[in-house]
């Protein structure tokens, strides 16, 4: 088993091939430019560290792992144009940088990159890989249009948004675990449990990253906080504020919810008081602990040695101690 700094050497090499710059350098620029951002990279990570538990290599792993790094990034340049974030990762957005248009094609061409790397597997593997993939794109593409139609309903529950995150960012974890149990040629079950042990991890992560945007350090947390608060997200905070909120906060929250300030230093000031006095924000907390444990209790219908399950277990705690 090999430790997180060098899975992550390996796929720092791996994607420098697949992503050259070349002509046009307008297509190929700035995609090479938000991988070069860095980040943990952790649902590459985890198709490698996945494969090697179930007995296969990195280099047998590398195209499934690189091919969920390109969607992943390819997401987050048409996420970013949709939200008009000016940050990712405290640099400068693609399309900050260049283009909307710019934004669009690099994150296209990324997408199909992605779908390419799998043409280095036997026919049988390819099958099973693509199809995931294609299962998987097309739900990230739901869960993005349920989060933007919460905006503009009044109406959204915390189950719905439970799905939206599931759908938006859980299942592609689930789906980097299960590519690398499937080149590993692992069983069906190990498979499916390695899969909803990462969907759960993931939910767990989102609740997290939505916590953070919140009460997060700008320093350490890479994107602009209060960024959810700006743009009217129905998060967990909020949804759970609105269950705890007296009539009068119900007014003043649902009232900010629908303001656009040109400055809303305030607005993400007075948000933040009432996500902590209504317990909003210790709720946010329960919950990602409920879906982490939720995770871990897959690990023991898996058959893989405790040594290994004890390492996942150790990437989800790693994985949820992040600095706020």
């Amino acid at each position: 088993m090999h430790d997180l700094s060098s899975y992550n050497e390996a796929l720092t090499k791996g994607l420098k091939q697949a992503i050259k710059v070349k002509e046009p350098k307008g297509l190929y620029g700035p995609a090479a430019y938000i991988l070069e951002l860095g980040g943990k990279r952790l649902r590459p990570v985890l198709t490698l560290m996945t494969a090697e538990f179930f007995d296969a290599t990195i280099d047998e792993a590398m195209n499934a792992a690189l091919a969920v790094e390109l969607f992943h990034n390819f997401s987050l340049i048409h996420d970013d144009i949709m939200d008009d974030a000016p940050l990712r990762r405290g640099k400068v957005t693609v399309h900050e940088k260049w283009d909307l248009n710019t934004g669009i094609l690099s994150g296209d061409a990324m997408l199909i990159l992605a779908y390419q790397l799998f043409e280095g597997y036997e026919p049988a593997m390819f099958l099973q890989l693509a199809k995931l993939f294609s299962k998987t794109a097309l739900e990230v593409c739901e869960g993005q249009q349920y989060d933007v139609d919460f905006e503009t309903r009044d109406d959204v529950t915390i189950p719905e948004y439970i799905k939206m995150i599931d759908f938006k960012t859980a299942v592609l974890i689930g789906a980097a675990m299960k590519m690398g149990a499937i080149v590993a040629n692992a069983s069906e079950d190990c498979k499916e449990n390695i899969y909803e042990f990462g969907r759960n991890l993931g939910i767990a992560f989102q609740l997290q990253d939505d916590y953070l945007d919140a009460f997060g350090d700008p320093e350490t947390f890479g994107k602009q906080v209060g960024g959810d608060i700006i743009v009217n997200k129905k998060t967990f905070l909020y949804l759970t504020a609105l269950e705890g909120c007296s009539v009068s906060e119900k007014e003043k929250l649902t009232s900010l919810f629908s303001q656009s300030p040109e400055d809303p230093t305030e607005k993400i000031k007075v948000v933040k008081e009432l996500f902590l006095s209504t317990g909003a924000a210790q709720a946010s907390i329960k919950e990602m602990e409920k879906y982490t444990a939720k995770a871990n209790s897959l690990l023991d219908k898996i058959n893989i040695s405790e040594d290994k399950k004890e390492a996942f277990r150790g990437f989800g705690d790693w994985l949820m101690k992040r600095k706020v």
